[in-house]
């Protein structure tokens, strides 16, 4: 599973949710939404349609399924909701194996976890293109992506940002290097050891840092750490809404080490055929997907406690995508 990952946010509207053995799902519950179409879904292009949507367990994951779920009911779909599978794996062959329609789905994931690639594409476009045409031949079609980019990123408190004033991981390896003391990291174990993380992230920009700069820990706790102050840096997911709520700085990966991870729909080709308007109601949500509007979301439901699936009709219904609910 990539990045083991993130915070496994409480699953809240996957009630019902079995997840068998072999990742295959057996229940779910449909979605009641009383939402009909705003600017997306005229003329319900996806009335009579059966749909299940499904996605990974952790806060964004739940907020984005659950947008696509409920574009689909306003598109006139019947829609049963699947989403809060555990790890990354069962969710996508749930989609691949037809069990579920659909699901946001990462680049960066895809390409390096599913399809096996060592070697990220550091261009976003070109990622994408990659993903989706080698997965053509796994019975799944990429619809475009959103600005959306759900990777690996260290951040600081305002207050050592005043002190040392680094923006850019460049300038944290500098640091390292005049200062050595200074460059405090707080990680998760698997970022601390794998090849696209912290191990990885040293060898690009020239950084060794002594093993006692480096404190290992969740990585819900590495957030309210790096707020303290207890580490200068801290890992961070550049979507993640702490980052917002605690007003941390997040360095630039300058040097385009981490891979891209953009949101993008990931559909069952067959599912697609049969209802290609799928497609045309998806793609202007997708469009609206940024970083900040995912910090926004996440944080309404990792820092202040609300429910994924409302904050997703609550974003729909503000951007009028679609009405009623």
């Amino acid at each position: 599973m990539t990045r083991a990952r993130r915070r496994a946010g409480p699953a809240l509207g996957a009630a019902l949710l079995v997840v068998a053995p072999g990742c295959g799902l057996t229940s779910g519950s449909p979605m009641v939404d009383d939402v009909g179409p705003g600017s997306i879904g005229q003329g319900e292009p996806l009335k009579g349609a059966q749909l299940t949507v499904t996605s990974k367990e952790f806060t964004e994951q739940l907020i984005l399924g659950a947008i696509m779920g409920i574009a689909w009911e306003a598109a006139g779909a019947e829609v049963l909701d699947r989403t809060g599978i555990q790890g990354s794996i069962g969710a996508r062959e749930a989609v691949k194996t037809g069990q579920a329609d659909g699901m946001y789905e990462y680049t960066g994931t895809a390409w390096i976890t599913y399809l096996g690639n060592s070697e990220p594409i550091p261009d976003g476009r070109r990622q994408w293109e990659a993903v989706r045409d080698a997965d053509r031949s796994n019975g799944l079609t990429w619809l475009p992506p959103a600005a959306l980019n759900n990777t690996y990123a260290l951040a600081m408190n305002q207050t050592n940002f005043k002190k040392y004033g680094t923006t850019t991981l460049s300038e944290v390896a500098q640091l390292s290097r005049t200062d050595p003391g200074a460059v405090t990291v707080c990680v998760e174990s698997e970022f601390a050891n794998r090849a696209d993380g912290l191990r990885g992230m040293q060898k690009a920009y020239g950084m060794n840092l002594p093993a006692g700069n480096i404190t290992q820990m969740d990585a819900g706790i590495i957030y309210t750490q790096t707020a303290k102050g207890t580490c200068t840096y801290g890992e961070v997911f550049t979507t993640d809404g702490r980052i917002k709520s605690m007003n941390l700085v997040v360095m630039r990966d300058d040097r385009k080490f981490f891979p891209i991870y953009n949101a993008a729909p990931e559909i069952n080709t067959k599912a697609l055929e049969k209802w290609p308007a799928i497609a045309e109601v998806l793609d202007p949500i997708t469009r609206k997907l940024t970083n900040q509007v995912a910090q926004t979301l996440n944080a309404k439901v990792d820092v202040e406690g609300d429910d994924p699936h409302q904050v997703a009709l609550d974003w729909l219904k503000t951007e009028g995508f679609v009405k009623g609910g």
